[in-house]
């Protein structure tokens, strides 16, 4: 039987981990500015902090934490009202990057995960305005 992500990585602990260590780089690296706004306009990085470990539990194939609690885990349907720019999504990925490689996970199954986490960070790259309004659409296009 081939083992779950989460297991290769160590576990919820290790989940816990790299949890607290991406939110320690996005609150200290200058490339987490606009990501804290994000945070902090939402519910705020104590309550991201819980979510992110709810959400990357399950999605590292261990218990669907996030789901138990809100239904389900659509990544586009929990980030629907929060305007997510291209650059917003890579710098997450280079805080998660950052993270990964701080923690020690390395190798084709980490590189695996970062490819995943990439297209997932991509997709939620949206329309919205400074703060989940639609950009009003030229006229005529």
């Amino acid at each position: 039987m081939q083992q779950s992500m989460i297991e290769h990585m160590g576990g919820e602990e290790a989940v816990r981990e790299l949890v607290e260590t991406f939110y320690d780089l996005m609150e200290t690296l200058p490339e987490g500015a606009h990501l804290r706004l994000l945070h902090e306009r939402g519910q705020g990085m104590a309550n991201a902090r819980a979510e992110q470990f709810d959400f990357l539990c399950g999605f590292l194939g261990g218990r669907r934490y996030y789901a138990e609690r809100h239904g389900h885990m659509d990544l586009r349907e929990i980030h629907a009202h929060v305007p997510v720019r291209a650059e917003d999504a890579e710098n997450w990925l280079f805080c998660m990057d950052r993270a990964l490689e701080d923690r020690g996970h390395a190798g084709p199954e980490i590189d695996r995960l970062r490819a995943s986490l990439r297209r997932a960070a991509l997709r939620l790259v949206n329309d919205l305005g400074e703060w989940g309004v639609a950009k009003a659409k030229p006229a005529g296009g």
